[in-house]
Formats: C-alpha cells, sequence, structure tokens
C-alpha cells in the first residue's frame, strides 16, 4: 500500500478528524514505529507501520465490499450445506474476502441477497427488531378471496420450525397480475424461515413461487446467478435504515 500522510491515516481510523490529527502530531501525541513524530506531511504506510496516539496503536482498518446478488433457486443461503447442495458461495467468484451471506432465502426462492463480510451492517439488517422492508413477488395456486388478503394483512398465526407460534406483523399485500395463479406483492418488516409459505398456507393457498425484488432500497436489477458491487450510494441507504 503506498506511503499516506499520518493525519490522514489517523482520521481515516476514526480518531480524530483530519484538523484535529495534525494538531495530535503537532503536540507530539503521535508516534511512527516508536518515534515521537511532530512534523506535519509524515507519510507512512498503515498496513506495515506501527502507528500510536497517546501510546495506543491505532485498529486496522478493515476493508468491507458489500454486493448484490440474485440467487437462483436450487441453492441455500448458507456459507455450506451438510446436505451438499449447492450454496450461494458458489456463485461469488473472483472476490478475494470471505463473505457472507444477509440473512435468507430459501432453496426453492430466488431474488435479491446482499453479500458481506461487515458483520456489524449484517446484524443490523437481519435482528428480529430491525423492520427493514422486503418486498417479494409471490405466485399462489389459486385465487384467495379478500377475507383471507385481509386476514394476511393483519397479521395471522404461523408454527415455526421449533413448534412455536407467532403472529406475523402487519404485511402489505397487492395484487400485481390477476390469474388462475395470481402473483402478488408482498411487504415485509420481519423475516422469519419460510414466513411468506407458511402465511398463504394458514389461510388454504400453496404458494408456487417467491422472488424477493427489494431490501429497503435496494432493487434487484440482475440476471440469475449474477452479482454487482453496491455503489457507495447504496451502502449508506442501507447503513442509514
Amino acid at each position: 500500500m503506498p506511503a499516506e500522510r499520518l493525519q490522514k491515516i489517523i482520521a481515516a481510523a476514526g480518531v480524530a478528524s483530519r484538523r484535529k490529527a495534525e494538531e495530535l502530531v503537532a503536540a507530539g501525541r503521535v508516534t511512527l514505529n516508536g518515534a515521537v513524530v511532530t512534523e506535519q506531511g509524515t507519510k507512512a504506510d498503515p498496513e506495515t507501520d506501527k502507528i500510536a496516539v497517546d501510546g495506543k496503536p491505532l485498529a486496522a482498518k478493515e476493508s468491507f465490499r458489500y454486493f448484490a446478488l440474485y440467487k437462483p433457486k436450487g441453492y441455500v443461503t448458507t456459507v455450506t450445506d451438510p446436505e451438499g447442495r449447492p450454496t450461494v458461495m458458489n456463485l461469488i467468484k473472483g472476490i478475494s474476502v470471505r463473505l457472507y451471506p444477509v440473512g435468507r432465502l430459501d432453496y426453492a426462492s430466488e431474488g435479491l441477497l446482499l453479500m458481506t463480510n461487515d458483520g456489524a451492517l449484517a446484524q443490523k439488517l437481519t435482528k428480529a427488531g430491525s423492520h427493514v422492508p422486503k418486498t417479494y413477488l409471490v405466485k399462489i395456486s389459486g385465487k384467495p378471496d379478500s377475507a383471507a388478503i385481509a386476514r394476511l394483512r393483519a397479521g395471522v398465526t404461523i408454527e415455526l420450525d421449533d413448534g412455536r407460534r407467532v403472529k406475523t406483523s402487519p404485511a402489505s399485500i397487492q395484487l400485481v397480475e390477476d390469474a388462475a395463479n395470481p402473483w402478488y406483492e408482498v411487504v415485509l418488516i420481519e423475516g422469519r424461515n419460510r414466513q411468506i409459505r407458511r402465511m398463504f398456507d394458514r389461510v388454504g393457498f400453496r404458494v408456487e413461487k417467491i422472488r424477493r425484488t427489494k431490501i429497503g432500497p435496494l432493487k434487484l436489477d440482475l440476471e440469475p446467478g449474477k452479482f454487482r458491487a453496491l455503489t457507495v450510494r447504496e451502502v449508506a441507504q442501507l447503513k442509514a435504515l
């Protein structure tokens, strides 16, 4: 990595603003490889040089990466699978850092999935109380009547994998394609395992297809199996949720 000015390295590590970092250098509070530095503009390599402020070493700045992936059907949203099924990790090629899927899409579902090595953001987006809206296109076998849709919008009681029974949070459900087997847009603010399938099961209808199209402000704009890096703006929007 090319050498950078000390004040820039200190600011990038989140210790102080660049101007404040200049003051720290001038006050003799910064050491480079054990020696006090007071000269402005002194350069260092943040990856190999030992830099400390008031005797405290700078924490290495982690390089976080963020990707959107279109998960096709037939892949599990895990790093490894004991059954030997293909995982979403098989689709992320040529990336040097170890990425992890954020949340889940079940084996038979497809659509937008986030991949990152930023554990703090992943936890923020997936914890139960985050209320990050996720949008799905859902094809149903048969035509639910208005009473069934009203029940789903209000929340229904479903049984989870561990046997617990929980009531789902209110959901937005809109008809987008009227047919013998219609398509609905479903917006959830929670993400329990197989939640949409269990919700429609509860009112007597089977889900044929699920495609996630949005996570918060992030929209699916990829072909199945493809991925792309998020823009700086998209990352900022996710962090602001």
